[in-house]
């Protein structure tokens, strides 16, 4: 509601520290003071176990806030072939981590039965558990200055009746969108905010925010003041970082824009 003065919280992906490990995700995290993690569920095994994840959170003392279904072409075999089988499994590992949201992308194109199924089979996820299933914006993928349509229903999380939302301002970016514009439209569907950047270029860049050419500063500062309560999670590209401590330096500067943007009462930015 407006007014309201908590602060939401800023949590990190585990992607963002690819190609470290999930582990080294949740170090990270807690050395830099975020709020706890976004688990992307990946091939590395850690990231599909919920014994080892609860171990992690144990021994970091850092919350799993958000479970990433495995969603990506390099993901297809991850917990079976079968994608409603794969929500179902991340329903469950959520539940008995406490983690708050599952977070999915529409289904690809050439899932047919899947996508035929999906926007009623995640409403119906509401009678059975608490947990939020958030679909998340995508973007056309392009070929030869030729767009295609990849996903089954469309990228654009707005033409379907969703519960809850996922906006990426990464695949805003790539994608066109007025990203100001899509979390106004949304409304109080948006439960999740995947905080990147990106320049605009074809390529799902996920730079850290500030560096590209999307509203995050509005964005964020939008969500405070209209009294969102869901997770924040910094979902950036460390990749070509030369050390840790490069890598680590990026997150850092991540979660200082975030808190900066989010803090109550009028912008010191």
């Amino acid at each position: 509601m407006p007014g309201h003065e908590a602060v939401p919280a800023i949590a990190l992906s585990t992607s963002s520290v690819y190609p470290e490990s999930t582990a080294a995700a949740f170090e990270i995290a807690a050395k830099l003071g975020y709020d706890g993690v976004e688990v992307m569920v990946m091939t590395d095994s850690v990231s599909q176990d919920s014994a080892a994840l609860r171990r992690l959170s144990e021994h970091f003392a850092i919350p799993i806030l958000a479970l990433h279904a495995p969603c990506l072409l390099i993901t297809q075999r991850v917990w079976g072939t079968d994608p409603w089988g794969k929500l179902v499994r991340a329903r469950t590992v959520a539940e008995e981590l406490s983690a708050r949201t599952v977070v999915v992308h529409p289904p690809f194109r050439w899932q047919r039965d899947y996508a035929r199924e999906f926007v009623a089979g995640i409403a119906r996820m509401r009678e059975v558990t608490d947990v939020e299933f958030a679909v998340e914006n995508m973007y056309p993928w392009r070929a030869r200055s030729r767009e295609i349509a990849a996903y089954s229903p469309g990228w654009d999380i707005r033409d379907e009746d969703y519960a809850h939302t996922v906006v990426d301002l990464s695949h805003t970016a790539v994608s066109g969108t007025d990203a100001l514009l899509m979390v106004r439209d949304l409304g109080e569907r948006v439960r999740h905010l995947h905080l990147a950047d990106g320049s605009g270029s074809a390529r799902d860049e996920h730079l850290v925010p500030g560096r590209g050419n999307q509203p995050c500063a509005g964005v964020l500062t939008y969500l405070r003041d209209s009294g969102f309560d869901g997770t924040i999670v910094v979902e950036v590209s460390t990749r070509k970082a030369a050390s840790r401590a490069e890598r680590e330096a990026d997150l850092a500067e991540a979660l200082a824009f975030a808190r900066m943007h989010l803090a109550p009462g009028p912008n010191a930015g």
